[in-house]
């Protein structure tokens, strides 16, 4: 069972998250492959979807944000885009597009970032949004200060919430077929368990990589390789890693499978395509048909089904080819 597991680390400025998910990972890979018209992802997009899919669950779980997170990267290799979504109760969905043939890339610059173009943007799309607010999202390069290549997402991420947050974060992330996994440890602005809120101030952004407490359990966290995060459960990597350490733990999280796809969102979609688009699809192919990229459904609409779309009626008509 897929879960996530928070802990701080007792009178100590820092804290950790450890997430593991299993049917979940499998269940967007499953679905994916089940796909006729696109099969499996790739190898090396599977394992960097799914190292994306933990990090993405980290980061809304670690920000408390009452909204979607939406992870993405997009560059100028074969990889076009990869995407993440979680919900605020951890609820996810991922996908990725490759275009053309992967060839021999499997590192993160041959797959997204060639030339040194590719992007990694975060957007908070909150649940309730006042009128006229708009989703915050933030945009990084997938290279350094000195505009070196990035080769580990992690460092991506690392890179992202320092500038973001202005606190010290360590990232390991890991994936396999069956797992999808990571693990955080960041630095808190002061001492005590009741400071989960991670509010940088000046004085704190001055500290960034000062804390002894932080640097040690940051090289602890570290030397966990990707085989242990990706084959042992949260007791024993928690004990190997942290075993001299107080660690103040709390009830798991239980991340879990769902997409915000409907037959209305695909209606309104179509609607916007305006009539005489859709009368030309109708009369090429018979009918529209679309396909969620996250979680394979598939919506048809036959030429009664679309008339029903701009007249305002199609709540009350019967769905004639749709597969719900």
């Amino acid at each position: 069972m897929s879960q996530l597991h928070k802990f701080l680390f007792d009178g100590l400025p820092v804290r950790g998250m450890l997430v593991q998910l299993t049917d979940v990972w499998q269940e967007v890979l499953k679905r994916r492959a089940a796909n006729a018209d696109t099969g499996a992802y790739p190898e090396p997009v599977r394992h960097l979807l799914g190292e994306m899919t933990a990090a993405a669950v980290l980061m809304q779980s670690n920000i408390k944000f009452n909204g979607a997170l939406v992870m993405q990267i997009f560059g100028d290799g074969p990889l076009k885009l990869a995407v993440v979504e979680v919900q605020p109760d951890l609820s996810l969905r991922a996908t990725a597009k490759v275009v053309g043939d992967m060839g021999e890339a499997r590192s993160l610059p041959e797959m997204v970032n060639v030339h040194n173009e590719g992007k990694c943007a975060i957007t908070l799309d909150p649940l309730n949004k006042m009128p006229g607010q708009q989703p915050y999202q933030g945009v990084v390069p997938l290279f350094d200060d000195q505009r070196n290549k990035l080769d580990k997402f992690s460092d991506v991420l690392q890179h992202y919430m320092l500038q973001s947050e202005q606190l010290d974060t360590t990232l390991v992330l890991a994936a396999n077929d069956t797992t999808a996994a990571g693990l955080l440890i960041q630095r808190l602005p002061i001492k005590g368990e009741g400071n989960l809120a991670a509010k940088a101030t000046m004085d704190d952004e001055d500290e960034i990589g000062r804390n002894e407490d932080y640097n040690r359990i940051s090289i602890l966290a570290a030397s966990l390789t990707a085989q242990e995060l990706l084959n042992l459960d949260a007791e024993n990597i928690l004990h190997r890693l942290f075993w001299e350490e107080k660690l103040l733990r709390f009830e798991p999280l239980t991340p879990s499978f769902a997409c915000s796809c409907s037959r209305e969102r695909v209606s309104n979609m179509i609607r916007s395509l305006g009539t005489d688009e859709v009368e030309s699809i109708l009369a090429e192919q018979g009918q529209v048909e679309v396909g969620c990229d996250f979680c394979g459904q598939q919506y048809r609409y036959d030429a009664v089904d679309a008339a029903h779309i701009f007249t305002g009626t199609e709540s009350q008509a019967p769905s004639t080819s749709s597969l719900q």
